[in-house]
Order: structure tokens, then C-alpha cells, then sequence
């Protein structure tokens, strides 16, 4: 990799029914072996479902599971004079993004349940709630950083 500049960050082009750019992000990150067809088909069903089950908009459910779910710290490990340290940092929102969405769809394969779409619909409505195992983790991320305030000097 170059030393002399940064990559420039590539954005992925809106979803067609949404017209949202997180939705495709989040859509890239349940897709596998590159069946990106099949991951927009659980995607949508899951939007759907959770419209029937709550009567709300499915994309304000998806979003507030989202926000419910970013960590606004982590630890990251420094090593200082022979040491590690777990020293917290503050998180940047496309990071926060993007651990927040793989979280929530570790949490769904993780779930019992029939399909995959059942699975994402239940965590994704838990989440929009504050409860569920990808907020379980969040709350795990913030109070890991919380108990090693004492090393935020060692930042940078």
C-alpha cells in the first residue's frame, strides 16, 4: 500500500427500492460467495415481516436497530513500554456502521429459529427495542472501555 496517500473510500451505489446507501451496505454484509441477488431477497423479506409483525415502517425499525446497536467506544490494544493496554478510543461512525451491522447479523445466525429471515426479523426488532444480543454487545464494547478509562492518556 501506497505510503503517500489514503485510498479513496469507495461508496456503494444506493438500493434500488429504498434508495438508501446504508441499506446496501447492510445488504453486502449478509451477502455470501457473492449471491448478492439472494442476500436483497432476505434483506426485503425481513423488511417486510417486521412491517407485519409492528405495523411501523420496516426502514425506521431497520434504522433504529442500527443506532440502538453502534458502540461510540472501543478498546483497542496499545503496547507501551513491555505492557499492553487496553485503552479505549472513540468510534468513528463508517467503523461504528459497520460493527454495529455485522454484530446484529452475528446475533441473528446465532439465534434459534427456521430461516435466516426469521432470524434477522427477531433481531433486528429486538435491537430497535435496546435489547438483544447485538446491544448485549455494545453494552459489553462501553463498559469494557469504561473500566479502562484510566488509560485514555496513553491515546493517540
Amino acid at each position: 500500500m501506497s505510503r503517500r496517500s489514503k485510498p479513496e473510500r469507495r461508496i456503494p451505489s444506493a438500493d434500488p427500492i429504498y434508495n438508501s446507501v446504508d441499506v446496501s451496505k447492510f445488504i453486502n454484509r449478509v451477502m455470501r460467495r457473492g449471491k448478492k441477488s439472494l442476500a436483497e431477497k432476505i434483506f426485503y423479506l425481513t423488511i417486510t415481516k417486521i412491517e407485519e409483525r409492528t405495523g411501523e415502517k420496516g426502514l425506521e425499525i431497520f434504522q433504529k436497530a442500527l443506532t440502538n446497536a453502534t458502540p461510540l467506544l472501543e478498546v483497542k490494544a496499545r503496547r507501551i513500554g513491555g505492557s499492553t493496554y487496553q485503552v479505549p478510543i472513540d468510534v468513528k461512525p463508517d467503523r461504528g456502521f459497520a460493527l454495529a451491522s455485522s454484530w446484529i447479523i452475528a446475533a441473528a445466525k446465532n439465534r434459534g429459529g427456521k430461516s435466516f429471515v426469521e432470524k434477522l426479523t427477531n433481531e433486528l426488532i429486538d435491537a430497535s427495542n435496546g435489547n438483544g444480543a447485538a446491544c448485549k454487545k455494545r453494552e459489553d464494547t462501553h463498559r469494557m472501555a469504561e473500566a479502562n478509562k484510566a488509560f485514555a492518556h496513553y491515546r493517540y
